[in-house]
Formats: C-alpha cells, structure tokens, sequence
C-alpha cells in the first residue's frame, strides 16, 4: 500500500503514521526524521536544512524532493511506502507523481489529519521529547510517570527549541499558505481520506485503517 499522510503541523502525523506502518509492514519515510537526523549529525544538508526550521519555514523543494526520490528507490518501499511530510507543496506533488510514474507505481490513498489551530497549539507547546531514545511525551495528554524522565529509558525530557507559540503559529500558516493546496490537488484526483484528528488517538487510527480496508 503507498500512502501520503498530511496534516498541519501537531495534528499526530508521527503517532498515526507508526500505528499504520505496523498494521501494513510498510516503510514510514517521514522528511522531518531525515532531516534531524542530519541536523544531529551536523551534515551539511542539516545545516541548510536548520536555518530553515527554525524559522518555522519550508525546506525548498530541491533539496526534499531529491532525498525522497533517493529513499523510494531502497529494496524495502517495494511493496509499499507511508509519506510522512512530503510532499508538502503542489511542486512536490507533482514531482512525486512523476518519480513514481518512471517506477511504473502510483499512490493508492492520501490520509489528510484535520485540526484546528488552538489543539495545535496546545499539542505543540506540551509537547517533551526524551534526549536520549527519541520517545515523545506531552504534559496534559501523554505525561511521563516522572517529571521529565522517559518512562522508556529513564532519559532526559526537553522541549524542542521550534515549540513555542510564535514558531508554531508560523508553521500554521505556512502550511494554510503552501501545504493546504495539496488537499485541493490530491481531493480532484480522488486520493484524498479526511480524517478528524482532534479525537482520541486510537479513534483516529479506526477511522483511518476503516476507511482504507472499505476501498481496498
């Protein structure tokens, strides 16, 4: 199965997204995850990448397009892939159809995650991730059984330096500026899956996994 997951920015992208791949032994590319991973190791693309997301702006499509095509061509995306992130623009969008036009595949569903702008905010500001094994945690909705320690490994919480209410109402708007016409884009083609995201996580995933197995 080849999907795209979308959704503003603290809609539960990344929660719903592991939730899937489990259920379809699938590979979960998420650009975000690529683009840390290359921040933490201070490669030059996580250096142009950095500037970028601490502005709370987009990667330019270049640079996103050319990793997801590397990443699509692995043994493992044979039989499926879950696009976490990407594409994000209608550039990309297209650039993707393209890329998998050559490969002779195409897109079975698009899972757009709809929330409104104050739970974004709310999820975002709460949110604490584990320095150590990556475990993500919030203070109101998912609360580590010891302030600040990952109930997993017993590393330290943080909060990432982008999670304030300045830098995720940029995010917002930014993605309502050049992320929302993909809904637009993918919706004409018959892809698009509205999914609504502000229920409990597990209802989500229902909704989700009901709707895909009734179209395929």
């Amino acid at each position: 199965m080849r999907l795209v997951l979308l959704g503003p920015p603290g809609a539960g992208k990344g929660t719903q997204a592991s939730a899937i791949i489990s259920k379809y032994s699938i590979p979960h590319i998420s650009t975000g995850d690529i683009f840390r991973e290359n921040i933490k190791k201070g490669t030059d693309l996580g250096k142009q990448v950095e500037a970028y997301m601490n502005k709370g702006l987009l990667v330019p499509d270049e640079l996103v397009v050319s990793i997801v095509k590397d990443r699509l061509t692995k043994e493992d995306c044979k039989e499926g892939f879950l696009l976490d992130g990407f594409p994000r623009t209608v550039n990309q969008a297209e650039a993707l159809d393209e890329e998998l036009k050559n490969m002779n595949l195409k897109l079975d569903k698009v899972i757009n995650i709809k929330v409104g702008k104050d739970i974004l905010i709310e999820r975002a500001i709460g949110r604490r991730i584990c320095k150590n094994c990556g475990a993500t945690f919030h203070i109101k909705f998912n609360p580590p059984k010891e302030e600040n320690v990952c109930d997993k490994c017993g590393g330290e919480l943080h909060q990432r330096d982008d999670d304030t209410v300045e830098t995720v109402e940029k995010r917002i708007e930014v993605y309502h500026e050049q992320t929302k016409p993909l809904i637009d884009y993918y919706d004409k083609k018959g892809l698009l899956l509205n999914v609504d995201g502000s229920k409990p996580v597990e209802e989500v995933f229902n909704e989700i996994i009901a709707s895909l197995e009734g179209d395929f």
